[in-house]
């Protein structure tokens, strides 16, 4: 795992407050069927391949509902795992253990599953120098998770929200009376922020390049187009493509020699990673 994907999120203790109170409720009736002394050892099993992620969020599911549960890793943040491979053993109280179960699964297996997307897109553009980029597709209340789960399968983030950069669109470029006129604007009421800013062809690139932005998204370029548009920035600003590039097209796009590809599938278009909890 690189430096900076192993930054964690600070809203951890928040997020699993929120997960264990949406699935617990008023109470977990089922566990009430259990002895509340009685003790089991359990452990969660891989059942497929895939780059693991989530470690942390299922240490806090387990220690917001009991710290006294003994939890033993043996994989972290970043590993390959492959089928029938044990991940943690955790002990202690019955009832909490198996309250806790899905919501720490839900985590780890959705987690697994932006890192593992995100490692094998990756590895698709690997000789290039293009960088992958997540978007703002992601699930209501865990982006910042998401986000951690990109980084760590190798890709990395693009804004985290509306407020720490400006992506201008055409939406915008309209209302604001065109691309200089948004740029501008941008620049006079932020000027520290990254502006990137939308294009749909190759005159309007002329024109955000020529005011300034320090990236510019080619939305929709077919690979000729993009081409010819890394050719006419020749290194002035960044470059990103986007829009409806699909797997079978990613390493064509990556070869033009574009800076970033954006794709909203490294965090909207994951399945869930298969991991199963078994009590011994």
């Amino acid at each position: 795992m690189k430096p900076e994907a192993s930054k964690l999120p600070g809203d951890i203790a928040e997020v699993v407050k929120f997960s264990l109170q949406e699935d617990i409720g008023s109470g977990d009736i089922t566990a009430e069927l259990i002895p509340a002394d009685k003790n089991i050892s359990a452990r969660i099993i891989s059942r497929q391949e895939a780059v693991f992620c989530g470690m942390h969020w299922a240490n806090e599911v387990f220690s917001q509902l009991d710290d006294k549960l003994a939890i033993n890793w043996y994989t972290k943040d970043g590993d390959s795992i492959k089928a029938n491979q044990l991940l943690t053993t955790i002990k202690g109280s019955a009832r909490s253990i198996l309250t806790a179960e899905r919501t720490a699964l839900n985590f780890l297996q959705t987690l697994s599953a932006a890192a593992s997307q995100s490692n094998y897109y990756n590895s698709l553009v690997a000789h290039t120098k293009t960088v992958l980029l997540d978007t703002r597709k992601t699930i209501p209340g865990l982006r910042t998770a998401q986000k951690y789960a990109v980084r760590v399968g190798g890709c990395q983030n693009h804004r985290m929200g509306l407020y720490d950069a400006f992506l201008i669109k055409e939406n915008h470029i309209s209302a604001c009376g065109g691309i200089a006129e948004a740029i501008n604007k941008a620049r006079e009421l932020y000027p520290q922020r990254l502006i990137e800013i939308e294009v749909q062809s190759l005159s309007e690139l002329e024109i955000a390049v020529s005011s300034s932005a320090d990236i510019v998204m080619l939305d929709n370029f077919n690979i000729e187009d993009t081409l010819k548009a890394v050719e006419t920035n020749a290194g002035r600003c960044k470059l990103e493509a986007s829009g409806g590039i699909e797997q079978e097209d990613l390493m064509r796009v990556a070869e033009t020699g574009v800076d970033y590809i954006s794709i909203g599938a490294l965090t909207k278009h994951c399945k869930a990673v298969d991991l199963s909890m078994l009590v011994d």
